[in-house]
């Protein structure tokens, strides 16, 4: 048999949509990618690559678990309604009530596979082709959205002095023409998060843009990616924009889900909260894309968050557990500071990243190489050192020199062991 032949005899460019042809691949599953070749090679990498969790560290609740199997075992396996569940819309209502202390009616509740349909369908929900979107860098995945949606992005360039969050002074001269504000709380992929004093007058400046706007004119929505909220520690405390003003509900859309609260990423359950105009349109596009969460998950999912005791037990450990790993980096990039090699790093706040600093850029390998870019130390680090992780380059930042840990997929004893190979490294450069 002859294999097939799919030359067309055209350009790639002639052969598919413009926003097809324009879309690139995510950096951060290509460096996973080479992580993965290396580990078949048989090396022991400190895999610090892809915001996931592995079940080998992080499992499941096991109160979740057992309802997913009843779920099954039920048949619960036909297709769920569009928008979600009932008594999982019913079951994130009372959640938002309870440890938000905010009230949104069930029709305000769009349930979908994951936290990545709700982000799309809220771009397709609000923004039209050239509409402006202002979103910070590092952040994650805006500048590809804006592409899918034909957007014009206003990306806003952060730094260390505000842990690479925007503040009001950077983003008020983008809201006048903007139709949608996309923020994260925890942020990925830095892990740090708003406080009041942050984002109150970030919120006072979207609704100061909205009273200026005429009624014919499109109004200033905020979309807040809060899917890390449940993942914060120390004295961090979550603050969202309509529990800082209530006056933001109408012009605010909640992303969230299980995902991360419960390291649950496989599941694929997750949910957007917003005012129920916004919220169906939002379901309209998720129905046409056949995006939704099965049937079985949301069910076990609607079980879960009304068990306060099992999610209390869950979150204490998990935290814990997830806390100890951050702390554990973020104290050897400062041991490696004190020690005079040009590392730093951002306490940890929430989420399972870690945001370092490797001021490696320009030096020389023992065998001589120059590296002349972020990613060039990143190679360096992962050949050298075994050690993997992803330059915020990859985030549509400028800032080379830094760089994101996660945590979700190592142990405090791998961590342990990879650190005295990264001060080795980086101690051999020139």
């Amino acid at each position: 048999m002859s294999p097939l032949s799919f030359d067309t005899g055209r350009d790639a460019p002639r052969t598919m949509s413009r926003m097809a042809f324009g879309l690139t691949g995510s950096e951060i599953l290509r460096i996973a990618g080479e992580v993965r070749a290396l580990k078949a090679s048989g090396s022991s990498v400190l895999d610090l690559t892809v915001g996931d969790f592995d079940p080998k560290q992080f499992r499941i609740p096991a109160a979740l678990e057992s309802r997913i199997a009843d779920a099954l075992a039920k048949g619960e396996t036909n297709y769920p309604p569009s928008n979600g569940m009932p008594a999982l819309r019913d079951a994130i209502v009372r959640l938002f009530a309870r440890d938000l202390g905010l009230d949104y009616p069930a029709d305000g509740v769009v349930v979908a596979g994951g936290a990545r349909p709700i982000i799309y369908a809220t771009y397709r929900a609000l923004v039209n082709p050239g509409d402006h979107v202002v979103y910070p860098v590092p952040s994650w995945n805006n500048n590809h959205y804006v592409h899918l949606t034909g957007a014009k992005g206003i990306p806003i360039e952060t730094g260390p002095g505000s842990r690479f969050l925007p503040d009001a002074a950077m983003l008020r001269p983008h809201l006048r023409d903007a139709r949608m504000l996309a923020l994260c709380s925890p942020q990925n992929p830095t892990g740090t998060c708003f406080d009041a004093e942050g984002l109150k007058p970030i919120c006072d400046l979207v609704l100061e843009e909205n009273a200026r706007r005429g009624s014919d004119e499109p109004p200033l929505y905020v979309m807040y990616d809060q899917v890390y909220w449940m993942l914060t520690f120390g004295g961090t405390r979550h603050v969202t924009p309509v529990g800082l003003d209530p006056r933001m509900a109408p012009w605010t859309i909640f992303v969230d889900g299980a995902s991360k609260g419960f390291a649950a990423t496989g599941l694929r359950v997750g949910w957007g909260v917003g005012p129920p105009a916004i919220i169906k349109r939002m379901s309209d596009t998720i129905g046409h894309m056949g995006a939704w969460a099965p049937r079985a998950e949301q069910v076990a999912v609607a079980g879960f968050l009304d068990d306060a005791a099992a999610m209390t037990e869950f979150r204490t450990s998990f935290h814990g557990d997830v806390r100890r790993r951050l702390e554990l980096l973020h104290e050897g990039f400062q041991s490696m500071k004190t020690a005079g090699l040009p590392t730093d790093s951002i306490a940890p706040m929430g989420a399972i990243y870690l945001t370092v600093h490797i001021g490696a850029k320009g030096r020389t390998t023992p065998d001589g190489r120059v590296l002349a870019s972020g990613d060039d130390v990143r190679r360096y680090l992962l050949e050298a050192a075994a050690f993997a992780l992803v330059p915020f380059n990859c985030f549509a930042s400028p800032s080379e020199n830094w760089y994101r840990c996660s945590v979700g997929a190592v142990s405090e004893d791998d961590i342990r062991g990879a650190l005295p190979r990264l001060r080795a490294a980086l101690a051999a450069l020139r």
